[in-house]
C-alpha cells in the first residue's frame, strides 16, 4: 500500500496492475499530487519567521495541517463546481490525466459534499485556535484564502471563468499562505514579508497557466475564460516566460536589497531546469502522445519521467493531454526546493 501511496503523490494515478486501496482512493480524490506546491509555501513562510527569530514547531505543524486541508477542500470543490458547470466531462482533459472523483464514481456528489465540510470544520477549528493564540488576522487569512478558493470555480463569481483565476491562485499561494504562515509564528507581517512572498506565489501560477494552456482550446469551447483563453496561446507563452524570469529577478532584487539572505540565491541552481522549460515554452505543443512521448525521451530526464508515471512506456504518454503543466511542475518544485534550503540555511546560521 506505501508504493501505491507514493505512485499516487507522485503522479495522481495508481497503476493498472494495483490493486485500490481506501488512502490511495482519498489521495486521489484530493489531488495530493500537487500538496507540494502548498507545502513549499509553508515553509517559506516558516523559514522568513526563522530569519526574524520567531519559529515555533508546533504551531506551524498546525498552519501546514490547515493549508494542505484547505487545499484539498479547494481540488474537491473545483471538481465538484466543474461538473456541475458541465466543465468536466469524460472528453475533456481533466478527466483524462487523472482519475476524477465523480465522473469516475470513486466518489458520492454526498460522499464528496461530506470530505469537503469534514476538511473545512477541521480548518475552521484550526483557525480558531490560532486566533485565540495570535489575533484575529489569523482568521481573516482564513477566510480570505477560503472565499478565494471557492469563488475560483463557484458563482456569482467564478473566477476562473473570467481571467481571474491566475490572479487569485498567485494571492492564495504567495501572500495569504506565506505572509499567514509567517504572521502565526511571528506576530506581525513586514511590508518585506509581503514582497518576498511573490517569487513563489509567481511560480504556483506559473503552473497553473501550463495547465489552463494545455486545455485551451477546450476551455474556450466550453466558454471558461482562462487567461490563456483571453490573451491568445502566443500571448499566453510569453506571459509564462516572463513569470519565469520575474520569480528570479525579483529573488536576486531581495537579496540585493537586504529583503532576503544572500544564500536565497541558491536558487539559481534551478536555471537549467528554468531554460529547458523555458524551451518548451518556445516550442509547439505536441499533437499526439506518441509525439510528446519522444520529445519527452529527448528532454527529460530518466528519474524525472519515472517520478510522473513509473509505468512510462515507449507509445505512450499517459499524462496526455497536459504537456506544459508537467514542466512547470517539475521546475516549481525545484525552484521553491532550492529557495527553501537557502532560507533555511541562512535561518541556521543567523540562530548562531
Amino acid at each position: 500500500m506505501i508504493s501505491n501511496w507514493v505512485d499516487v503523490v507522485r503522479t495522481c494515478n495508481i497503476a493498472p496492475d494495483k490493486k485500490m486501496d481506501p488512502v490511495s482512493k482519498w489521495l486521489i480524490i484530493t489531488r495530493s499530487c500537487v500538496f507540494s506546491m502548498t507545502f513549499l509555501s509553508a515553509l517559506i513562510g516558516g523559514m522568513l519567521a526563522a530569519l526574524d527569530g520567531s519559529f515555533f514547531f508546533g504551531r506551524w505543524l498546525l498552519v501546514l495541517l490547515g493549508l494542505i486541508l484547505a487545499h484539498a477542500a479547494n481540488n474537491m470543490v473545483n471538481d465538484l463546481f466543474d461538473v456541475q458547470a458541465g466543465v468536466d466531462t469524460k472528453d475533456y482533459p481533466r478527466a483524462a490525466y487523472a482519475p476524477h472523483p465523480l465522473l469516475d464514481g470513486l466518489v458520492s456528489r454526498n460522499g464528496l459534499l461530506a470530505a469537503i465540510l469534514a476538511c473545512n470544520l477541521v480548518d475552521f477549528a484550526i483557525a480558531v485556535y490560532l486566533t485565540r493564540l495570535c489575533g484575529w488576522p489569523v482568521m481573516a487569512f482564513a477566510v480570505g484564502g477560503l472565499l478565494t478558493s471557492v469563488f475560483y470555480v463557484a458563482p456569482p463569481l467564478k473566477l476562473k471563468h473570467r481571467g481571474l483565476g491566475e490572479l487569485a491562485i498567485f494571492l492564495i499561494w504567495g501572500p495569504l499562505m506565506i505572509a499567514g504562515t509567517y504572521y502565526v509564528l511571528a506576530g506581525s507581517v513586514p511590508a518585506g514579508i509581503w514582497i518576498a512572498s511573490v517569487p513563489y506565489g509567481l511560480a504556483v501560477t506559473v503552473a497553473l497557466m501550463g495547465k489552463h494552456l494545455d486545455k485551451a482550446d477546450k476551455d474556450e469551447a466550453k466558454g471558461v475564460k482562462t487567461l490563456p483563453v483571453a490573451l491568445g496561446r502566443d500571448r499566453a507563452l510569453r506571459a509564462t516566460q516572463l513569470m519565469v524570469w520575474a520569480f528570479y529577478l525579483v529573488i536576486v532584487g531581495l537579496t540585493a536589497a537586504g529583503g532576503l539572505p544572500w544564500l536565497a540565491l541558491l536558487t539559481l541552481i534551478s536555471l537549467p531546469q528554468a531554460t529547458r522549460f523555458l524551451i518548451v515554452l518556445s516550442q509547439p505543443m505536441p499533437a499526439t502522445p506518441q509525439e510528446a512521448f519522444s520529445l519527452a525521451e529527448d528532454a527529460i530526464p530518466k528519474d524525472l519521467k519515472q517520478r510522473f508515471d513509473p509505468t512510462l512506456s515507449a507509445d505512450e504518454y499517459p499524462l496526455w493531454p497536459l504537456w506544459y503543466v508537467v514542466w512547470a511542475v517539475w521546475w516549481v518544485r525545484q525552484a521553491g526546493a532550492w529557495l527553501v534550503v537557502g532560507l533555511f540555511i541562512g535561518a541556521i546560521l543567523q540562530a548562531f
